[in-house]
């Protein structure tokens, strides 16, 4: 347990890595981020390394411990290099374009829908079909990729929608291929 929580967090150059009242606020060249952490850990600075302490023994302070050095860890990945994420859109008059920073979709719809992009996120339409999300904060990238993918999510039946770039979408065979099998009996 918490082999996580007890790795050494390199701090790269340019970053600089603030630990206040529970707070920690990480600063690089791409943005600032702050994440409040529970205070049954600790959390240190020394040496340009972040090192998370627990001095229990309890499973759930051991994974306090372990989450707050993931976070740590991307906090310091985002300011200096930045998380994207990779939609696809399948599907006939399915296409993505770009109106001033916002992002409009015809998804299927009788309307466009479109993404206001929040502070730090910018989306890149690569090709019609293909839509690129960049930002420093991974939670927020993950979370914006996840409200586009809603806005018309896969069906099994034909495949059509939007997906994650590389996501496998399991089809269903569908009533014409189960009434052939079945009629056979």
């Amino acid at each position: 347990m918490a082999r996580i929580g007890k790795r050494a967090l390199e701090i790269p150059k340019g970053v600089d890595v603030k630990v206040t009242d529970g707070v920690v606020n990480v600063k690089g060249p791409k943005g600032a981020l702050t994440q409040a952490y529970d205070k049954r850990v600790e959390i240190k600075v020394e040496g340009g390394k972040v090192l998370t302490l627990y001095s229990g023994s309890d499973r759930s302070g051991l994974a306090l411990q372990g989450l707050y050095n993931s976070l740590i860890k991307n906090m310091l990945a985002g300011v200096t290099a930045g998380f994207e994420k990779d939609l696809e859109m399948v599907g006939v008059g399915y296409r993505a374009q770009m109106q001033g920073k916002k992002l409009q979709l015809q998804a299927g719809y009788s309307h466009l829908v479109d993404f206001d992009p929040p502070a730090g996120i910018e989306f890149v339409v690569t090709a019609n079909t293909k839509i690129k999300i960049k930002g420093f904060d991974r939670q927020v990238v993950g979370q914006v990729a996840a409200d586009i993918r809603a806005a018309r999510e896969v069906e099994p039946y034909k495949g059509k929608g939007i997906k994650y770039a590389g996501e496998v979408v399991r089809r269903k065979a569908g009533k014409a291929a189960k009434a052939t099998t079945a009629g056979g009996a």
